[in-house]
């Protein structure tokens, strides 16, 4: 279970709003100096991120809560989103290259280009149909997981 803090702000039925910090770890790379990441990381430091979680624990706006989220729907949301569309490309351009080949096509570039862009925006609504079909699925929503100790917050962070 891989596990956030954040506070709740705003409940609407089983569901809440929950606003948590973002944060990065290139901050303790050696590297954080000559990397690009590093840089970005940066930029986009202390900025914070509104989620949509299932609340069981009916927790109320104002409170710390800690959110969880199986690993298995992590890898499996990050494949659908980035491998669906690339096998389409990938796929629909070699599509293009044997049929551009079995037609003699001199300038089979431009058919290529035209398949996999194609194949991309299929894999763009297969990622569509397939976040369709698992919004409502409890295994990919995030989840109220327990009240945030606050006391054990402000030993680890420094802060309150």
């Amino acid at each position: 279970m891989i596990e956030e803090t954040g506070q709740i702000i705003s409940c609407d039925g089983d569901y809440a709003w929950v606003e948590t910090e973002r944060s990065s770890a290139c901050s303790s790379c050696s590297a954080n100096k000559g990397c690009g990441t590093g840089a970005l990381s940066k930029v986009y430091a202390n900025r914070f991120s509104r989620v949509k979680a299932l609340n069981q624990l009916n927790a109320t706006p104002g409170e710390t809560v800690v959110l969880g989220l199986q690993e298995e729907a992590l890898v499996r949301g990050s494949l659908a989103v980035y491998g669906l569309p690339l096998l389409g490309l990938f796929l629909m351009a070699m599509l293009g290259d044997v049929l551009a080949n079995k037609m003699a096509f001199e300038q089979a570039d431009g058919l290529i280009a035209i398949f996999g862009i194609a194949g991309l925006l299929l894999g763009f609504y297969l990622v569509r149909l397939f976040s369709r079909r698992i919004s409502n699925d409890e295994r990919y929503q995030l989840i109220v997981l327990r009240y945030c100790d606050q006391a054990l917050e402000y030993t680890i962070t420094g802060i309150k």
